[in-house]
């Protein structure tokens, strides 16, 4: 299995009701993941590589912001 094909099952998965480490493997992942596509895009250049790499982006962002918690004033 390659990482273009790990990237979208990891896309895929369920992403409600997960505990504390498993945010923190899945941001994990998602950031090894996103840099992987990211050398593959370097040669390559292609667009939907691009497009993957945003969305798993968006995720990682909501994983990590979730973990963070709410800002005190």
């Amino acid at each position: 299995m390659d990482i273009i094909d790990k990237a979208r099952l990891f896309e895929q998965r369920k992403w409600n009701k997960l505990t504390t480490s498993d945010r923190i493997v899945a941001s994990r992942e998602a950031k090894s993941l996103i840099l992987g596509l990211n050398e593959l895009y370097k040669q390559n250049e292609d667009s939907a590589l691009m497009e993957l790499m945003k969305r798993l982006t968006v995720l990682k962002k909501k994983l990590e912001k979730r973990l963070k918690g709410r800002p005190e004033i």
